[in-house]
Order: structure tokens, then sequence, then C-alpha cells
């Protein structure tokens, strides 16, 4: 607890990834700070009578430039010292200085920004000064944005509103008990991690981290308290309700987190370090989830968990079937293939558009609405400069390369605005210099067209061509090309964990299929909301994006495939256990939604809630990673687990549960054939789904 706010000292910004790009803005930043970083754009419009060329306004121009040269690492480029017109406006009455920060990743300073529009408007009496760049739009018109945590803050609040529902007693608060317990152990052990291993831990793991662990450790022990009710409930005292809670629910916990950790360790293929970060943390978020649930959960359930549950909040709710999901089950009992058809529509329509999703950066123009960051973006390109000089490429040239020459090779690209060349020491070493390409479109995003490919074909063989969204452009093709070797592991994985646990190859498949296709139709959410709009400016007043940051999908699927297969398993080990006990695939499906119905609702709110309250965070990226888990979770939830799996179940029927000896043979399990009736006072294995290998259900003669 005491290490955990240490954490962020010891995590890094940027991401490290094999490209050109990242080895140019290693380059870049060892020897001119931050010139790689997305600058921000000083927007002056200039008072009647005057024009760029006009005394006052260049010893304007050059009082800014001197306030950024005191500032250590911090750069500028201006008319004053580049003397280049593709910083001049239309009629030369407006002009740009870019500003740019002493690190990659890090927004320039406000008090800088602040005190170079304060120069400017005090040499240049009437000038109108105003601040945008991609930073300062994707943060709501701000340098920085909201805090992380206290969305998290509020997400526990619902949770604990929701949970309060659910148990209608003082047992509401013993799942956010663990839920802290685990976050903060998760905590420590990513500070832990950052001694242990090479890998750069971007900051936002530590949000992810706090996310999921959230999530994941409420799911868990809420299972297991609502098994400890039932097991009260139905005459057995607390030391054997503890006990008989743990073995019926514990097993299914140790499993789904199993899966999880796995599902999400396998980002460690890609290499972006970004994602291997979550992966090498994700090995272990699932696993203390669930040490926490089945070590503290236990533990005060049998000292105070009477005691809780005697303070009540609201009427006392039976932890019997609810009658609901019972009804509920039954018509899709009645109707699977009615019931299998609306899902399927539901999933085929949404995944359709997934199948359109375009990862690249947002659009500059849609980053956002209503600032004062936007507004200057609006005077910029209405003064005729391209949206793309947000996006600037510095090019760092040898010795013995003549600068000026270079950017007049490069200012003949059709796609180049502009290059700006400043003959200063900042900006001109022994060894090297640097030159800034302005690009038309915007780099990174969709709209970027050529104006990467052209540079590098333009610049002289051994210049370094760098800059953030250049980088970026390189993480898109990287993530583009090993998302579908991620699916194939990942599926592969669970499909094999899943069928030895499951003793069956159907329900694995169906298990890993039903997932894939939940992620597809969370990327269809968030194409319709984001890239195209629907949505977005509804809600947020922000324009379609025409795009989604690419590492968006890869982060949704590691988190939607673990928490889904939670939800999986905890139906299906009730399904199982019941059609262990009457040998009748139909009355276990009815029993086991029944039973769990209201659990994996309740804790899908309190994810979908929670993840609903981060999406008012001023960044787009966390908005739009927001709203695609929240999406995704309630799909999972209400269409894929609650529909689409009964449905299928009872449609497969007794073939749900055959494993050939084949197969029995590869996972070093026994074959099982098509379980047969067990009468209900025979002892056996309560979760089916987690029987050991050679526990097999006792078959009738």
């Amino acid at each position: 607890m005491f290490i955990a706010p240490q954490v962020s000292g010891r995590l890094k910004s940027g991401t490290t990834i094999s490209a050109a790009s990242y080895t140019a803005n290693q380059a870049l930043q060892k020897e001119y700070g931050g010139v790689a970083a997305r600058p921000s754009v000083l927007v002056v419009g200039l008072p009647k009578g005057t024009t760029v060329d006009s005394p006052t306004v260049k010893a304007g121009l050059a009082a800014a430039d001197k306030i950024a040269d005191k500032v250590p690492q911090v750069r500028s480029l201006s008319y004053a010292n580049t003397g280049d017109r593709s910083l001049v406006g239309t009629g030369k009455t407006s002009t740009l200085v870019m500003v740019y920060p002493p690190r990659m990743g890090d927004p320039v300073p406000q008090q800088v920004t602040d005190a170079m529009r304060a120069a400017i408007t005090h040499t240049v009496p009437g000038a109108h000064v105003q601040v945008t760049g991609v930073e300062q739009l994707s943060s709501g018109g701000g340098a920085s944005g909201g805090s992380v945590l206290s969305e998290i803050l509020v997400g526990i609040g619902l949770a604990l509103i929701v949970l309060a529902w659910v148990f209608g007693s003082a047992l509401a608060v013993l799942p956010l008990i663990s839920a802290i317990i685990s976050v903060l152990t998760m905590q420590l052990a990513v500070w832990g991690l950052t001694y242990a291993t090479s890998i750069a831990i971007n900051p936002s793991v530590q949000f992810i981290v706090a996310l999921l662990g959230l999530g994941l450790s409420i799911d868990y022990a809420l299972l297991l308290v609502n098994r400890w009710r039932e097991e009260r409930d139905a005459g057995a005292d607390n030391k054997k309700a503890v006990i008989r809670s743990l073995h019926k629910a514990g097993h299914s916990v140790a499993f789904s987190a199993l899966i999880a950790s796995l599902g999400l360790f396998a980002l460690m293929v890609v290499p972006v370090s970004f994602l291997q970060g979550v992966g090498v943390s994700g090995l272990f978020i699932p696993s203390i989830a669930a040490l926490v649930s089945l070590t503290v959960v236990p533990l005060l359930l049998s000292s105070v968990g009477p005691r809780m549950d005697r303070i009540r909040l609201r009427k006392r709710r039976n932890t019997g079937p609810g009658t609901m999901w019972t009804s509920t089950a039954q018509a899709i009992v009645r109707r699977p293939k009615i019931a299998a058809a609306v899902g399927a529509t539901i999933l085929g329509v949404l995944c359709a558009f997934g199948a359109t999703i375009n990862m690249n950066q947002p659009a500059v123009t849609s980053l956002s609405s209503a600032s004062p960051a936007e507004e200057a973006l609006v005077s910029l390109q209405h003064d005729g400069f391209p949206a793309g000089v947000l996006t600037s490429v510095p090019i760092e040239l040898p010795a013995g390369t003549d600068p000026s020459a270079t950017a007049a090779t490069l200012r003949a690209v059709p796609s180049v605005h502009g290059v700006l060349v400043a003959d200063t020491p900042a900006w001109r070493h022994t060894g090297s210099s640097v030159i800034v390409g302005l690009p038309r479109t915007e780099v990174g995003t969709s709209h970027a067209g050529t104006i990467v490919a052209d540079l590098r074909a333009a610049a002289p063989h051994n210049a370094l061509i760098g800059g953030e969204d250049v980088q970026n452009t390189d993480i898109t093709h990287i993530l583009i090309h090993w998302l579908p070797l991620l699916l194939a592991i990942v599926a592969l994985v669970t499909f094999l964990l899943l069928a030895r646990g499951m003793r069956s190859l159907l329900l694995p498949a169906k298990a890993v299929a039903l997932n894939i296709v939940s992620v597809g139709a969370a990327y269809g959410v968030l194409v319709l909301i984001w890239q195209l709009g629907y949505g977005s400016n509804s809600l947020w007043g922000i324009p379609a994006t025409g795009s989604i940051s690419p590492l968006v999908p890869m982060l949704l699927f590691g988190f939607l495939f673990g928490v889904s297969m939670d939800y999986e398993v905890f139906i299906l080990a009730r399904v199982r256990e019941a059609f262990d006990r009457t040998g009748d695939t139909n009355s276990a499906v009815v029993e086991g939604i029944s039973r769990t119905g209201r659990l994996v609702t309740s804790a899908a709110l309190i994810l979908f809630l929670a993840l609903l309250s981060l999406s008012s965070a001023p960044d787009v990226t966390i908005k739009m990673m927001a709203t695609g888990m929240a999406a995704g979770v309630l799909i999972d939830a209400v269409v894929v687990r609650t529909l689409l799996t009964p449905a299928l179940v009872v449609l497969f029927g007794r073939a749900n549960w055959y494993l050939p000896a084949w197969a029995a043979k590869v996972l070093r399990t026994k074959p099982a054939a098509v379980a047969e009736h067990r009468d209900p006072g025979e002892s056996g294995h309560d979760d089916g789904l987690l029987t050991p290998a050679g526990a097999l259900p006792r078959q009738r003669t």
C-alpha cells in the first residue's frame, strides 16, 4: 500500500518498437531534445496595417523565440528565425510559431506558450495569438487531461450501488474490499516488474491494471459471496458454507483466472513495448484477483459474513433461481433457434461494421470541439494553413549535407507544404543539423496519404526521418500485421485449456468463437460511434474521427477476451454441474442461467458503469477505449452469454459433453462419453467444467 503511490515514478512514457522512425527519434532526442514531438502551434493574427515583414512583427516573433531558447530543451521555429513563407498565411496577415517540448510524449509547458504569447502581444499591440496542437486538441484544449484515478473512484462508487442492489445487505462491501486489496497488490507487482524486466512499462499500464483488476476482482468475489449465500440458504452452517463455496465456485474462479492471464500474456508476442508491458502485467492481474478473492473473501465470510448479511439495506432477496432469469431460460429452451437467430443477427450486423475498422490516429480536425484549441485550428485553416502542419516531421542530416539544398529538394514534393531551416545553434550542431517538414496532410491518420513514403524517398539515404506521428504510422503497420497472429495464439491456447477443463471439443470451440465474435461486435460499436460519428458528436461534441487509434483494438481484444471468458466459465460451470446431476441438457441450461443470470449481468453492469464514467475523460483515445470496452461488456453479457450461449448449448444437445478418445489422449485426460443421468444423492465433483483428469461423472449402465 505504501509502495503503490511510488509506481508512477518507475514507469517510462513512450513506446519502443523496432523501426527506423524509433531509431531516428532516439537520435533526435539525444541531440536536439523533443523536436520529434508534436509541436504546440501559436497562431498569430496580425493587427490591421501590418504584415509579417513589418519590423514590429519581426521583433515580436524574435522576442517569442528568445523566451523558448531560455527554457532547456525547448525549441521554436518562426518566420523570424527561418524566413520561410510556409509559415505565412493568406495576405501575410497571419503567421505560425512552432514550439517543441523538451521530450517527445510531453506537452510544451503552458507557462512557456503563455510567456511567448505575452511577448508577441506586448511587442505587436493588437495582435491576436491562439494556441493549438494535437496534444491540446486531444486533451480538450489544455496541455493535460483529467485524472484517471478520479474516474476509477467514480467507478468504485457506482459498483457499490450495484452490489448493494444485488445483496441488499452490508455484504456489498466485501467484493469492493477484495478489489481494493487486489488493485493495490497489482500496483506493487507492477513496481516490482520495473526492476525485474527490461521491458519499458508505460504509465498507462497503471490505469489498465487498475481497471481490469477492479472488474475481475469484483467478478470473482461476487461469485464466491453469492455461492456462500446459496449454501447458507440451503441450511449449511457458516463454516460449511464457506468451504462449499470455495469447493464449488473456487474452481471456476481459478480456472477463469488462468485463461484470462494467458490471454493477456499473449500480447507479449507483439513487438511494441506498450503492449508487451500490458502483456507481462496481464500475467498476474487475473492471478492476483483470484488469489485475493480465494483468500480474503473466505476469511471475511467466515469471520464477519453472517453479521454483515444481517445489516439490511433493503428487503432480503432469495438466492434461489431468479424468476425473471428462469422465465428467460425457459423461453430460450423452448425456442432455441429463434434465440440463436436474434443473437446472431445482432452480432452479425455489428461485426459487419467492425470489419470496416480503420486503424489510424483520429483526424486532427475531429479531436476536440468548442475549445480554445479548436478555435485556433479553425483560424489556422481559415488563413490557408493545412492541418498537417500540426504533425511536423523532423529530419536529421549528417555533417556535410547542406540543409538548405535538401530543404529545396523536399519542397518540390507535392505532399509537402513547406520545409523549415533555422541556421541557429539550437538546430545545427557540429556533426548534424535538423530541418522540419510541414506536411499538407495529417501524418498518422487516414488522411495522411503518401507523405511519409514521399519524404523517405526524396530525403538523402543517410538522413534520419523521425517524428511522433511517423513513429505512430510504423506502430499502426506493426499492429495490423500482428493482430491476426495474436488472435490465433489466444484462440488456440484458450481452446486447449477449455477443452481439457470442460472435457469437450464442442463447448470450447463455441466459447472461443463467440468470444471472437463478441470482440468483433465491440469493434462495430467503435466504428459506428467514433469512426462514422453516430454518437460521438451528440454525446461528446466530437465529430466523426474517420479512424480508430491503433492501440485501442489490441487492448480491447485483450480486455474483452479475459472478461468474456469469465462470464462463459461462470455460466457453463453451473450448467455442467446441473447436467452432471440430472443428465438433462435442457433442464441444466434453465438451472444454470437462472442461477447465474443475475450474477453475470450485475458484474457486467458494474464494469459497464465504471467504463462509462471513464469515457468522460478529456483524451479521445481514452474515450474510445472506454466506450468500446463498455459496449463490449454489455453486448457479451446480454446478447452472447444470456442469449446465444444457452441457445447453442440446447441446439447441440448431448454432443456438448462428448470428448473422443484421440482428443483425450492429446489433452492428457480420460475420454468422456456423453454422460447419463446420475442420482442426485450420489457424490461426485460439483463443477464438471473443472473436473480433474480422470474424475468423470458416473454413468448409468
